[in-house]
């Protein structure tokens, strides 16, 4: 067996003993939250060649997206249409963590590792879902504030007998799968930067690959590989140039810099990779997805203008050495927080005739993109959703065609342009039927007002935008918010990937509906976060099976055979950045949910909390202040507490606090009192004055919805 270590990125790996103190708490975690069950299925190792054997093992989940190609199609066909109408509760585990769910479980030889929130790894068994140990990393909660889409994790890795994770605060551990403990621990950031992970790692030839997030708060965007033994550094490739004045790392950074102009690096530049990954073995291609740029204001990070390679982009890499090998831009100068972070998936379609090695992408900007996957050439785009920054791509460039509207340099001409920063697609993940040919794609529709922050002030660590969110705040007058609700539509897509347009849709309440599942049994599963977690006739979209799970399903679902058995489970809870943004009152419950034929388990009956809306202290500030307040509060308070002081249900609804919290409001908010619990304080970017603003922002909002309720 192999020497347990501890690594610091770009040092070497040092013996665990040597570094126990670090790692204890970890350790402990591992072995007495959870003991290992004498009944849990013995553990077996995962390689490469049982991963690209993906289909000859099918009652296995081995990588992310059940192969390397991302499809997360299965051949399991036990769950059917004619039969899926039997599906029951199998098994459900529920957690304490009470935050956003993103992850997708993988399922080895009857056993379940899946992640929570704060980067949480559960082992479970995959048959009972009784728990066979848990890992908590003991993230600082005060990380949270550098998280800026929520505390959430999207999953694990495995490899050999290890699970791998990387955690909110920008670490990547190894664990023993049969114990949960410790095999290395290593920090992958500059953590005097505001970075954080919350994407699934991958691993390719005994390589663990892994990006990060943080580009809203100024960071510079890479992606790396570490040693899955040892834990060591084997590459790194930056996604966007660095200070010119240092050097570049190689050529390609060199070229890519001819695409910026001003001082990009000053403010981080942007451009990380915090989710898609694909790889094509017999190409020896890596693909990642890129992020957009810090800020997102193309004219103040680029103000020459200039592509800005490789943001917004899908890059091919070598993944023995992270070499640059072609990469496709799918929106050439962002300026509107467009990603190109969405799931990456690999399809080989006939095309004109031809068989063709293809990569296909649905991002943010709403077009769905089909590109040779040998060379980066493209092949054809459409649009998904509608779009008005661009009216086409153009099928001789691969570039979209803008409008005289999209961009926006004038801070007294804000623009309405859809997709919004949430995107036509986010990070929810498709699925691929080869039975149908169809791509099943979580698609909404949702607008937003860009205008030009004009008093733009970078500050490392905080929202870097270059964007006046007073522009794209929901309305906080009823009337006009009751006009703008229903602007936001979310839909289930069922894609003609070589036609490149939609067969059918299935509508949905709104957006930010869940990742998909396609099967053999001819089903398309799918949750949305009113709580519904339904399966679907993969070829017309009827509707034949749905239970409810009271709280929101974003995550992806996977299915699995145990005992000759088929299972379907689901990660489910409450959160995620559209949970902590947008109003409503759903309820924050994190658990695992298993299905199966004839299953007869029961969900307890929810705990339906007493409305508590206590008499809001009387407002003392001038209109200007208040004013001030709001501005204040978007910049800094909106992205946890929700837009217009209006909570999505996850965190304290700032509008329900009651008057002993208002006495002291400066302790928490300057100084930090609930720094423990994940409320920092945030004396270093606010003034006394700032403080005091915000509360009364804080407490007109209290009187005005509050009268609105009762009405």
């Amino acid at each position: 067996m192999a020497r347990a270590t501890f690594a610091v990125a770009g040092q070497p790996a040092v013996p665990f003993g040597q570094r126990r103190n670090l790692l204890a708490v970890g350790v402990i975690s591992a072995l007495f939250l959870g003991a290992p069950s004498s009944e849990a299925a013995e553990v077996t190792p995962v390689d490469g060649a049982r991963i690209l054997a993906a289909d000859q093992e099918p009652g296995n989940w081995l990588t992310h997206g059940r192969t390397y190609s991302e499809q997360r199609f299965s051949p399991l066909d036990q769950i059917n249409v004619e039969t899926v109408g039997e599906l029951g509760l199998a098994w459900y585990v529920d957690k304490p963590e009470r935050r956003g769910i993103e992850a997708t479980p993988l399922v080895i030889d009857g056993r379940m590792y899946t992640t929570s929130a704060w980067s949480i790894v559960y082992a479970l068994d995959a048959k009972t879902g009784n728990e066979l140990w848990r890992f908590d990393p003991e993230v600082p909660k005060e990380w949270g504030k550098r998280a800026c889409c929520d505390v959430v994790n999207r999953g694990v890795a495995a490899w050999d007998e290890k699970v791998y994770v990387g955690t909110i605060d920008g670490r990547l551990i190894a664990l023993d799968a049969e114990s949960g403990a410790v095999v290395w621990d290593v920090n992958t950031i500059d953590r005097r930067k505001p970075y954080t992970i919350t994407g699934a790692p991958r691993v390719i030839d005994g390589k663990v690959i892994i990006g990060n997030g943080g580009a809203e708060l100024g960071v510079r965007g890479y992606v790396s590989a570490y040693d899955a033994v040892t834990g060591e550094m084997a590459w790194r490739f930056h996604t966007v140039p660095g200070n010119p004045a240092d050097g570049f790392e190689n050529a390609t950074m060199e070229m890519a810099a001819e695409t910026w102009t001003g001082e990009w690096w000053s403010y981080g530049g942007g451009g990380t990779v915090w989710d898609s990954m694909a790889y094509d073995a017999e190409l020896n291609l890596l693909y990642i997805g890129v992020g957009n740029g810090s800020p997102w204001n193309r004219d103040i990070r680029s103000p020459e203008g200039g592509d800005n390679y490789f943001l917004s982009s899908i890059v091919a890499l070598r993944p023995d050495t992270g070499e640059y090998v072609w990469h496709y831009q799918t929106t050439p100068g962002d300026t509107w927080d467009y990603t190109a972070t969405q799931h990456i998936m690999l399809l080989d379609l006939e095309i004109d005739g031809e068989e063709r090695k293809t990569l296909v992408q649905a991002p943010k900007n709403g077009f769905f993109y089909v590109i040779d996957r040998e060379t980066g050439a493209f092949i054809s785009a459409n649009n998904f959703v509608p779009v008005n920054w661009a009216t086409h791509i153009d099928p001789e460039t691969g570039r979209p065609v803008e409008t005289e509207q999209a961009r926006y340099p004038d801070p007294d001409q804000p623009q309405f342009i859809v997709p919004s920063p949430f995107g036509g697609h986010n990070w929810h993940p498709m699925a691929y039927s080869p039975r149908t040919g169809l791509v099943y794609l979580p698609a909404q529709e949702m607008p937003f007002v860009y205008g030009r922050d004009p008093g733009f002030e970078f500050k490392l660590g905080e929202w870097n935008l270059g964007v006046n969110f007073a522009h794209g705040s929901i309305p906080e007058d009823p009337q006009a918010a009751s006009e703008v609700i229903p602007l936001l539509k979310g839909r289930l897509l069922a894609w003609d990937p070589v036609a490149n347009e939609e067969v059918f849709r299935i509508e949905h309440p709104g957006p930010w509906n869940g990742g998909v599942l396609a099967t053999a049994g001819d089903l398309v599963f799918q949750g949305t976060p009113g709580g519904s977690f339904a399966a679907y006739h993969a070829a017309t979209g009827e509707e034949l099976w749905s239970m409810q799970a009271q709280t929101g399903v974003v995550s992806g679902p996977v299915t699995y055979e145990v005992d000759g058995e088929q299972y379907v489970t689901v990660t489910v809870g409450w959160g995620t950045v559209f949970g902590l943004i947008a109003p409503g009152e759903q309820r924050p419950v994190s658990r695992v949910l298993t299905f199966r034929i004839g299953g007869t388990a029961q969900l307890p009956e929810p705990e339906i909390a007493a409305e508590d809306w206590p008499e809001p202290p009387p407002v003392t500030g001038s209109e200007a202040q208040i004013a001030e307040g709001r501005q204040l509060y978007l910049a800094r308070c909106f992205m946890c507490h929700g837009d217009a002081a209006m909570s999505g249900g996850v965190l304290p609804d700032l509008r329900k606090i009651p008057e002993a919290s208002h006495a002291v409001w400066d302790q928490v908010v300057l100084d930090g009192a609930l720094a423990g619990r994940g409320m920092p304080g945030f004396s270093h970017l606010l003034s006394a004055p700032d403080s005091a603003a915000i509360q009364q922002y804080v407490i007109q909002r209290a009187h005005d919805t509050r009268v609105v309720a009762e009405q």
